[in-house]
């Protein structure tokens, strides 16, 4: 899927903005502050219903403006519009497609699927397991059909268990109850990571080979509870330990993603250059996955692509770029500090930011 325009209205400190991206590459230059991850930050919300840069969405709002309002089409046959208004003085999210009302953000999630490597991607090196557990399931969302209503179901059994453990008295007929619908569909759960992750480590190691060899960095699924126990024993002889804390200790709400070089927590060994880059393959493999299993394609955020990054390695991320044919939005403070990175026949767009407004600096293929 590919964007071939984009309106934002009252966001940030952008201006009106209208532009229309090229399916390929587009470069937005622009001093620190002059509004170039607020670009981003617009088509993220347009594909998620939520910001990478505020929890809450209303101080994404320019500060003259009483709401924000954000348009964008996806190219096709027929294109589909896309969008989103948020007023600043209501909490409800308003969003549309093809003309109709969504209900659901899985439909902007579904029909956009967006990757962002900027600075908070390096969470998944050195962050929680929330943020690699998101990651994870980002995938399997978008290429196992049944993922969300499965997910669904593991949340509620929970929040039901969780909600038992704090009571008083432990109802022990409705803790079984819930307990049994809580493995039942945890196992299923767990099956589909599995799956997802036993296609996506072949797809991660091939992109990591070339952008940073690093043949002892191992990326590891845990399910979240002991391997040698079943959930359903764990949940049982734990149930003492999960009352005194008051939620469930073990289980798929605690899964993870174990990355380490030579058996030790990649965090503690890689560069800031050399995480940006494990991160930056998992990101284009999870891309490269999507189109394999379900011929669709992510459109790309990248935040300061050069940052943290020598001429080499920018020039080996783009080679990526350029080979998965995908579109990218790429954001720079330096205007040539991604020359000389593209192959001639790459078609490359360039757009200039200045306190909030948008240019197009050159719309061209590389020579």
């Amino acid at each position: 899927m590919t964007l071939d325009r984009l309106s934002f209205m009252g966001l940030r400190n952008l201006t009106h903005l209208e532009m229309r991206p090229r399916a390929g590459v587009n470069v937005i230059v622009g001093a620190n502050g002059s509004g170039k991850t607020s670009l981003l930050e617009g088509i993220h919300v347009l594909g998620m219903g939520r910001s990478f840069r505020t929890q809450q969405l209303k101080h994404a709002i320019a500060h003259e403006a009483q709401g924000m309002t954000l348009h964008g089409r996806l190219a096709g046959d027929p294109p589909i519009p896309l969008g989103i208004r948020r007023q600043r003085d209501s909490s409800e999210l308003e969003m549309r497609m093809a003309g109709e009302r969504v209900t659901r953000v899985a439909q902007l999630v579904e029909a956009l699927p967006l990757q962002l490597i900027n600075p908070d991607a390096f969470r998944l090196i050195e962050g929680s397991p929330a943020a690699r557990r998101e990651f994870l399931d980002w995938g399997v969302f978008h290429v196992k059909h049944d993922f969300l209503s499965i997910w669904k179901r593991v949340r509620r059994a929970l929040k039901h268990r969780n909600a038992l453990l704090r009571h008083g008295r432990i109802d022990e007929r409705s803790l079984g109850v819930w307990e049994g619908e809580l493995v039942h569909w945890s196992e299923q759960l767990d099956e589909l990571r599995r799956d997802y992750m036993e296609a996506f480590l072949p797809v991660f190691e091939e992109t990591l080979r070339e952008l940073l060899p690093l043949p002892d960095l191992s990326l590891r699924y845990s399910r979240g509870w002991d391997r040698q126990r079943s959930l359903a024993e764990v949940l049982l002889q734990g149930r003492d330990t999960d009352r005194q804390m008051g939620f469930t200790q073990q289980g798929p709400q605690r899964a993870d993603l174990r990355i380490r070089l030579q058996r030790r927590p990649a965090v503690e060994v890689l560069s800031r250059g050399q995480q940006k880059l494990v991160v930056s393959a998992m990101k284009l493999a999870q891309g490269r996955l999507l189109e394999q299993a379900t011929a669709r394609t992510c459109v790309y955020l990248i935040d300061d692509l050069p940052a943290e990054l020598d001429e080499r390695h920018r020039h080996v991320f783009c080679r990526w770029l350029e080979w998965m044919r995908c579109q990218v939005f790429i954001t720079s403070v330096e205007p040539g500090a991604l020359d000389g990175a593209w192959q001639p026949d790459t078609p490359v767009a360039m757009f200039h930011v200045k306190h909030g407004r948008l240019d197009t600096m050159k719309d061209f293929t590389t020579e």
